[in-house]
């Protein structure tokens, strides 16, 4: 009998740029823009960590670690993922809940 080895999905951490298992990464997610019946945006998502990795949207990783995230932010490499201009406060925000879930 053979053992099936499983394949290990790999992500490329926006930060450092190094590829790791998805399960070792933090995603950056952008929710989907809430639309009215004609198609028009009301509402932009929000963007937010996802460290359960199961939020919907469009989503950019990071590793577990603030520094990887100044790095990224530095580099614009959020908004150029995700599409869109990103304020000081999420990042500020972002950077406090990955400190607290280190």
């Amino acid at each position: 009998m053979t053992l099936v080895k499983k394949k290990v999905p790999l992500r490329k951490c926006s930060g450092c740029g190094e590829m790791k298992p998805k399960r070792e990464l933090v995603r950056i997610v952008k929710a989907p823009d809430v639309t009215d019946e004609n198609g028009e945006v009301i509402e932009k998502g929000a963007i937010s960590l996802d460290l359960t990795g199961k939020k919907p949207g469009r989503g950019a990783y990071i590793c577990r670690n603030a520094e990887c995230l100044r790095i990224a932010r530095k580099a614009r490499r959020f908004e150029k993922s995700l599409s869109c201009q990103i304020p000081d406060d999420i990042y500020n925000g972002m950077e406090e809940e990955l400190k607290a879930s280190e």
